[in-house]
């Protein structure tokens, strides 16, 4: 088990801009945001990190091959030892040329064309959820986490992998355990380390048998693309594929689960928005870009400097942490009108929900495909709210909701005099 100090409040106020336990900030984090955002679009904490909250600024970091991973001491904690000794990143989290080698293997088997022939699935499952909750909760509450936001990414990206029935339901309980300790290691306590740690320990042999065999009866699911995947003569490693399902498993569930509860918590304190997407249903994607935007399942990505850089007129040294603070770029009024406003209809420059540049979230057209089919669906329901202030998730990289319990709404017929439906 990763040995993990004990919380130091006063190390982690010093480290950030912010405080990740207050429970304000947790309920709502955009107020904290636009008043570090005031001080400038890039801020430096007493202990040297440097925090940027600009959206222009954000984007330009992104795309600067300048600023990486380097020796990945920061997210070390999500590298694997091989038995050879040899250290496995997950490509997320290396630079160029190794990042560049995995991501077009990984590429080759999760192009966007091969996602989209999924949408019938999407839409036939959570058909399938909904309906099982109805009838589970009868008149009483749903929670939207619990019934449609978990399994749906799960039973998709199953479905994606070719991972057996036997295994699907291990295999989300696995996926949301390594989610939760994406946090860094001194956000979370020993606890939620070992489950964390022991969870991607199991993925990994459960990967790996399903990899051997896929070698020798392949078939059209992701896992078999990957064994077979080659570019430029190279070939994932066993390693690789299981570190790299594991981490496209883990971090594509915990986006995905988060964008369709964000956005539907948006959604339901937002009725106007909910009519104008009941009138315009063909309109769901651009929805669900508004929603990710709005609230970010994923608010924090953090860099490294590589090389000397001036970040808007800050000159940033090799070996300088960066937190690009994507929920407060993603608010900056420089380039959204009225930010904090859910507008579904919203036309303006790209939310930077899924990253971008060249560590773009590679998991993208499966969340938003997913996303798309829970938000279409939910969204044709008469759904109300059972509370305005529902628990979450006390994550600052991921943001998310603990439960989402709501009604449906049913109006009965009424009759007329005459005897017919009024």
């Amino acid at each position: 088990m990763t040995e993990v100090p004990a919380l130091d409040p006063g190390f982690i106020a010093q480290l950030l801009p912010f405080d990740p336990f207050d429970p304000a900030f947790l309920a709502d984090p955009y107020p904290v945001y636009a008043a570090i955002r005031e001080k400038g679009p890039v801020t430096r904490t007493p202990l040297g990190l440097w925090a940027v909250t600009g959206h222009e600024v954000s984007s330009a970091v992104l795309r600067d091959p300048r600023f990486g991973w380097g020796d990945g001491a920061t997210v070390a904690d999500h590298f694997r030892t091989a038995a050879d000794g040899s250290v496995v990143r997950p490509f997320i989290f290396a630079d160029p040329p190794e990042h560049t080698r995995i991501r077009a293997l990984v590429g080759k088997a999760f192009a966007a064309r091969q996602v989209d022939r999924m949408r019938a699935t999407a839409e036939r499952i959570v058909r399938e959820l909904i309906e099982a909750a109805r009838a589970e909760a009868g008149d009483g509450p749903i929670d939207l986490m619990a019934a449609v936001a978990h399994p749906l990414p799960g039973r998709m990206q199953n479905a994606l992998l070719g991972v057996p029935e036997g295994y699907a339901a291990r295999f989300d309980e696995l996926s949301a355990d390594i989610a939760r300790g994406l946090d860094p290691s001194f956000l979370l306590t020993p606890e939620e380390v070992a489950r964390r740690d022991q969870a991607r320990a199991e993925l990994y042999g459960y990967i790996g048998e399903l990899a051997e065999q896929r070698r020798t009866d392949p078939g059209t699911d992701l896992i078999s693309e990957l064994v077979s995947a080659e570019e430029g003569g190279e070939q994932l490693t066993p390693d690789e594929l299981e570190v790299t399902c594991t981490l496209l498993l883990s971090a594509g569930y915990a986006t995905t689960v988060n964008l369709i509860g964000n956005g539907m918590l948006a959604l339901l304190r937002a009725p106007e928005q909910r009519d104008w997407l009941r009138a315009h249903p063909d309109q769901v994607s651009a929805a669900v870009e508004e929603m990710l935007r709005f609230d970010a399942p994923v608010q924090m990505i953090s860099r490294t400097a590589l090389a000397e850089a001036e970040i808007a007129g800050q000159l940033v040294q090799p070996g300088d942490q960066v937190m690009l603070m994507i929920g407060a770029a993603n608010h900056d009024p420089a380039v959204y009108d009225d930010p904090e406003r859910l507008q579904l209809d919203r036309r303006t420059t790209r939310n930077l929900g899924f990253g971008l540049g060249p560590h773009f979230c590679v998991g993208a057209p499966l969340a938003r495909l997913t996303a798309q089919a829970a938000v279409s669906a939910l969204s044709a329901l008469d759904l109300e709210l059972v509370t305005e202030s529902p628990t979450r998730v006390p994550n600052i990289i991921m943001r998310g909701l603990a439960e989402l319990p709501v009604r449906v709404v049913v109006h009965p017929f009424r009759v007329s005099g005459a005897g017919g439906c009024a």
